[in-house]
């Protein structure tokens, strides 16, 4: 465990430009309630996919410097864009004296399933370099389709429920019928599953890393999973400055439970392969997909 002052929390920075940080958030405060939340969101800098490399890594650098000031024992950046272009730097930064962890799309599990999946994720993680080495190390040869999902997370961090159905109807149609499995590459996208399982067809399970995130948070700082904890604190800062989270964010049960300052239950928490979701079981069709 990280040494830390006697009495006082253990406390946990999360870092991205917007609402995508609310799942793993979400699943550490489910898993540990007593762990400290620093959520760090970028209003004025999103959306941090269309900036360049070097701003990036400034941004999440600096912000994590700034965690740290503020009394972070571990800092996750629970966005694929950070953690393609910046988690390198940061640990640079950061480690040994505080962990860093990052996030990684679910395309080992999937590719476990040994069935055929596809990958939505935004238009600049789909043809990334980072994205072409995931497939080719963990899925066989022809086993994976990559779809970007052009405004789907832009739609979910302004929770447009119209624009967000468009989007995902899009990203459906672009997905290949073969296609039993969708991994959930942008870490907004868990927001919306239930669109998402209602355009795709039945059976079709979805896998996303936000659990494992946050299993892997709590590995490094070496304390247990234990939701029966009491609930510490949890701080918002816009920017920099402490504030309430945003208004859009609200729009999900897993915001509106972090805003609320307690626990987190597993039902306000986006339901993918952690729970054996899928497409509707009055509808669905058995599935061969293992989730």
């Amino acid at each position: 465990m990280v040494g830390h002052p006697a009495g006082s929390a253990l406390r946990i920075a999360l870092i991205d430009s917007g609402c995508g940080l609310l799942p793993t958030a979400g699943w550490l405060r489910h898993l540990r309630p007593d762990l400290a939340l620093d959520l760090y969101l970028d209003p004025e800098g999103m959306p941090w996919g269309s900036k360049p490399s070097p701003w990036i890594v400034d941004r999440v650098v600096g912000t994590g410097h700034l965690a740290v000031e503020r009394g972070a024992d571990a800092v996750v950046v629970p966005c694929n864009t950070a953690s393609v272009t910046a988690v390198v730097p940061l640990r640079a930064a950061l480690e040994p004296d505080r962990p860093v962890v990052a996030t990684v799309p679910a395309v080992k599990p999937a590719g476990a399933t040994g069935v055929p999946f596809a990958v939505w994720a935004t238009e600049r993680t789909t043809v990334s370099e980072y994205q072409r080495d995931l497939l080719e190390r963990f899925a066989a040869p022809g086993q994976a389709e990559s779809v970007a999902c052009p405004g789907l997370a832009t739609a979910v961090e302004h929770a447009d429920a119209a624009a967000v159905r468009e989007a995902v109807a899009l990203a459906a149609s672009r997905t290949p019928e073969r296609c039993r499995s969708v991994v959930l590459g942008c870490t907004h996208y868990p927001l919306v599953v239930e669109d998402i399982l209602a355009a795709l067809p039945p059976g079709t399970a979805l896998h996303d890393s936000s659990r494992a995130v946050a299993g892997q948070a709590l590995r490094r700082l070496g304390v247990p999973e234990d939701p029966s904890r009491e609930p510490a604190e949890v701080r918002v800062h816009l920017g920099g400055d402490e504030g309430p989270l945003p208004a859009t964010a609200l729009a999900y049960p897993v915001g509106r439970g972090l805003a609320r300052g307690g626990r987190i239950g597993r039902d306000e928490l986006p339901a993918t392969d952690e729970s054996t979701q899928q497409t509707r079981p009055d509808t669905a069709a058995p599935s061969a997909t293992p989730v």
